[in-house]
């Protein structure tokens, strides 16, 4: 049986009264300096836009923090506290068709998939849980010294970012940390890196508060790339009280790129172009 997700009125009213004072708190995050590409991007660096492939349905009143694509078949993660889940989406129509609710007290964050399994971070909590990706039961918990930003994995290692310029890498069974790397355009460390996906043996990362992905070199955290998504959401479309660009997925069977962002009501399908 589909598990349908909807917001009442109150819900809907609770939930912007949320985001109006989360807004207002700005995440107790520090401000990232600036949004503009030429203060991030060092000029020897490939720069990429986009063309848009398709335009897809997005909850609106989703605060978007992870975002996979696995079997044709979307998972999200939300935020906020009292308002983040786990949910499954039929992408061609963003139809919720399964939602799991985190305890209240719990701010949602990023998301990956790994075997039958989906791993969810939570922001200050330093706590992650294991559900089962069929039912969504919760299988375990686990915990962490950092706060939890995003999270991917890369078919051997889970790698998770917690908003500063370091990248974690996790063991997906146990989650002790191996490795880490810290993230570098030339000799300035990147920082605020948040959703994160891995495409093509590169981290595509969303800085946060900014229009930009880095595309991140693994074994050095280098980056190999920047990808430049100004404009992509229409002024019309972005006019929420949050709407950063946040959540990355991947087809890798049909080489599909996704993005969307908190709060936004479309997911795009897009094509990298080179910068000229």
């Amino acid at each position: 049986m589909k598990k349908i997700f909807s917001l009442s009125i109150l819900g809907v009213v609770t939930l912007l009264g949320a985001i109006l004072a989360l807004s207002c708190a700005d995440l107790s995050r520090p401000s990232s300096p600036t949004n503009t590409i030429d203060s991030k991007i060092s000029s020897t660096i490939p720069v990429y836009t986009f063309k848009v492939a398709n335009i897809y349905p997005h909850d609106r009143y989703a605060f978007t923090q992870g975002l996979v694509l696995d079997d044709d078949v979307l998972y999200e993660g939300t935020g906020l506290h009292g308002h983040s889940t786990l949910r499954r989406v039929r992408l061609e129509t963003g139809e919720i068709l399964h939602t799991y609710a985190l305890p209240a007290q719990f701010f949602g964050e990023g998301i990956t998939i790994y075997e039958d399994k989906i791993i969810q971070l939570t922001w200050q909590s330093k706590v992650g849980f294991v559900y089962d990706k069929a039912s969504f039961k919760l299988l375990r918990e686990f915990n962490y010294s950092t706060e939890g930003w995003g999270i991917t994995f890369d078919g051997k290692n889970l790698i998770m970012s917690d908003g500063t310029s370091t990248l974690h890498f996790l063991d997906p069974e146990s989650f002790q940390e191996i490795s880490q790397i810290r993230v570098f355009d030339k000799d300035t460390p990147v920082t605020f890196l948040n959703e994160l996906e891995y495409v093509k043996g590169e981290i595509y990362a969303n800085v946060w508060q900014t229009d930009l992905i880095a595309r991140i070199a693994p074994e050095t955290g280098k980056v190999a790339g920047w990808i430049d998504l100004k404009g992509l959401l229409n002024s019309q479309d972005r006019n929420a009280p949050v709407s950063d660009l946040n959540g990355i997925a991947y087809d890798a069977k049909n080489d599909r790129l996704f993005v969307t962002g908190k709060l936004w009501p479309r997911i795009f399908e897009i094509e990298l172009v080179t910068k000229k």
